[in-house]
Formats: structure tokens, C-alpha cells, sequence
């Protein structure tokens, strides 16, 4: 008989799992419109006005092929534009629209309660070490595959 692993035990699971309750959070109390990975793009954009796509990409932690499908929706939804760099006509620079800084605001606050309502999970105390853990786990991804 093959040994099974308990679940509750496992990173990888737990993680997919918490992130199915932040996709429902998002969902009941952000937006059903803008997906958590547009909103990353658009919130990059704010910090960053004028980026090329592959920055972006960086920024947001998003597959470049992901983020130029995001900018595109964005770009024919009138949120963000997108111009050809005139020092290096291989890049696209893209930034936020009057239209994209509104909706950027206006999700903003929601945006925020999710998060604490994610961390009301865990004792006042574990809260940022909680966050530490999973920035730590998130920077993982540059050794994937060394």
C-alpha cells in the first residue's frame, strides 16, 4: 500500500488552498470584473507610470506571456495605453489612463480589507511573520530550477 501525505500538513496544499479563499474574498467583496492579477498590474503601473512590459512582468511576478494578455484586455477596456518606446522601438511602454488611475482607486480600499480580512485569521502576533513566511516562499521563484 502506498503511503499518503496529510494534507493539512502540506505546504503546497495549503497554499493553493488559502489562495481559493483570497480568489473568493476577491470575488465577494473586491470585484468580479477585475481579476487580483489585473489589479497587481494596474497598482504596478501607479508605482511605476511608463514601464515597458517585461518590467512589468518582473514587477508583478506574472509570466510575461500572462501580463501581455492582461495588457491587452486592460488596453481595449481604455485602462491602460500603450506606445512604442522611441529610444527602443522593441519595447512597449504602458501606463495608466484617467480611467485606470478611477478604477485603480475605487478598488483599492477593498483590496486592503481583503487583506485584513485574510490576516484576522491569525493572532495579532503571527500576522507579520505570516507575511515574512510567504515573502520569503514567494522569492522562491528565482531558484526554481537551478
Amino acid at each position: 500500500m502506498v503511503r499518503a501525505l496529510d494534507l493539512e500538513d502540506y505546504v503546497g496544499h495549503l497554499i493553493r488552498r488559502a489562495e481559493q479563499v483570497h480568489t473568493a474574498l476577491w470575488a465577494a467583496h473586491v470585484s468580479r470584473e477585475v481579476t487580483s492579477q489585473q489589479f497587481a498590474v494596474l497598482n504596478a503601473l501607479a508605482r511605476d507610470p511608463g514601464i515597458d512590459q517585461r518590467t512589468l512582468a518582473t514587477a508583478t511576478s506574472l509570466d510575461r506571456s500572462t501580463v501581455n494578455h492582461i495588457v491587452r484586455r486592460l488596453t481595449d477596456q481604455r485602462y491602460v495605453t500603450q506606445v512604442r518606446d522611441e529610444e527602443d522601438r522593441r519595447r512597449t511602454l504602458v501606463d495608466l489612463t484617467p480611467d485606470g488611475e478611477q478604477l485603480l482607486g475605487s478598488l483599492i480600499p477593498a483590496a486592503e480589507n481583503v487583506n485584513e480580512q485574510l490576516l484576522e485569521a491569525l493572532p495579532a502576533a503571527e500576522r507579520d511573520l505570516a507575511v515574512s513566511v510567504l515573502r520569503k516562499i514567494s522569492h522562491l521563484d528565482g531558484a526554481v530550477g537551478r
